[in-house]
C-alpha cells in the first residue's frame, strides 16, 4: 500500500477570499475525489487547528494500491481541477509518499 501525504500553507488571501475559506474550498474538492477517481483506496482532509507559525493549513492522507495507481490519481482530469485551484491559493508545500 502507498501512503500520500501532502500539507500546504495557503495564502492570507487568495482567489477573493481569506485562508479558512480556501481551506474549505480544498477540503471539500479533495473530499469529492474517491467517487470520481477509482485508485483512491481511502481519502481524508484536515484543516489545521494549531495556530503556531510551524504548523500548515491543510492536510491531505490518502492511500493508493502502487505507485502507478498514485501516479494515475495524478494526472486524473479531476485531480488536475482541484490541484489546479490550490496552485492559486497556496504559499508552500511538502509532500511525503512512502509504501507500507
Amino acid at each position: 500500500m502507498l501512503k500520500h501525504i501532502v500539507m500546504w500553507k495557503l495564502k492570507e488571501t487568495a482567489e477573493g477570499t481569506n485562508k479558512l475559506e480556501n481551506a474549505l474550498v480544498m477540503k471539500e474538492m479533495l473530499e469529492s475525489l474517491p467517487g470520481r477517481i477509482p485508485e483512491i483506496v481511502s481519502l481524508e482532509v484536515g484543516i489545521n487547528i494549531n495556530p503556531t507559525d510551524a504548523a500548515y493549513d491543510v492536510v491531505l492522507y490518502s492511500e493508493f494500491r502502487d505507485e502507478a495507481a498514485l501516479y494515475a490519481y495524478q494526472e486524473h482530469p479531476e485531480h488536475v481541477k482541484v490541484a489546479d485551484f490550490v496552485a492559486k491559493v497556496r504559499e508552500e508545500r511538502a509532500v511525503v509518499d512512502y509504501l507500507a
